[in-house]
C-alpha cells in the first residue's frame, strides 16, 4: 500500500471534522469518518447514538464499533490506501481505546486485540490529536446532544485524560495540537505539525 492513513482523534467537540475538511483541501486528500461511513457501519451508528438505547451495555457499545471498523476498513480504508490514494479519517482506532477503554473502563488490551482483529493490524500512519478543555469542547457541542455526548463532563475528562496518554506512548506517530481558538488558527497549527512529520519521515 502506498497511501498513507491521517486520523484525527478528540473529544466531542474538539473540531475534528471542521480541521479534518480543512486539512483535506490543503493536501488534496480523501476523507473518510467512524462510525457509519459504510451502509453497515451506517446502520450500526443509529443504534450507537440514538438516545433511546441508554440501556446499551458497555460491551455491546464496544462491539458495535469495532464491527464498524472492520467493514469501514474493508471497503474504505484498505481499497483507498491499496489505489495509493492519502487519506484522513475523522477518528480510527485510538478512539475506542480513549472512549470504550480510558471513558467506559473496558480492558485495553482486549480491546486492542479486538481492533487489530477488524483492521488487520492496519493502523494509521499519524494520528492528530486535537486537545481541547472538556467544558470549552461540550460547549461547543451544544445542548443537542446524541447518546454518547450527552454522558457527562466526567466521561470526556477521562477520554481526554486517555487520548493524552496514548498520545504519550506513541510519540512517534502521533502529535498533539492545541484546538483552542479560530478554526484557522488551529487549522494553521495542524498543518505545521503534520508537514513536519512528512519532513521527518523522508
Amino acid at each position: 500500500m502506498t497511501g498513507r492513513l491521517i486520523a484525527f482523534e478528540g473529544i466531542d467537540g474538539s473540531g475534528k471534522s471542521t480541521q479534518v475538511r480543512k486539512l483535506a483541501q490543503h493536501l488534496g486528500c480523501d476523507v473518510t469518518f467512524q462510525f457509519g461511513a459504510t451502509a453497515v457501519g451506517n446502520s450500526i451508528r443509529s443504534i450507537l447514538l440514538d438516545p433511546r438505547n441508554e440501556q446499551l451495555d458497555d460491551r455491546t457499545e464496544a462491539l458495535l464499533i469495532i464491527a464498524d471498523k472492520a467493514q469501514h476498513v474493508r471497503e474504505v480504508v484498505r481499497p483507498a490506501l491499496q489505489a495509493g490514494r492519502d487519506l484522513i479519517s475523522d477518528r480510527y482506532g485510538a478512539s475506542t481505546l480513549a472512549y470504550q477503554g480510558y471513558g467506559r473502563g473496558l480492558d485495553l488490551s482486549l480491546l486492542n486485540t479486538m481492533i487489530e482483529f477488524a483492521t488487520q493490524g492496519l493502523q494509521a500512519d499519524l494520528t492528530v490529536f486535537l486537545d481541547l478543555d472538556v467544558s470549552t469542547a461540550l460547549g461547543r457541542v451544544g445542548n443537542r446532544r446524541d447518546r454518547i455526548e450527552d454522558i457527562g463532563a466526567e466521561f470526556f475528562g477521562r477520554v481526554r485524560d486517555g487520548y493524552r496518554s496514548l498520545a504519550e506512548q506513541h510519540r512517534s506517530s502521533w502529535v498533539t495540537v492545541d484546538a483552542q481558538g479560530s478554526v484557522d488558527a488551529v487549522a494553521a497549527r495542524v498543518q505545521t505539525c503534520v508537514h513536519a512529520w512528512f519532513a521527518e519521515q523522508q
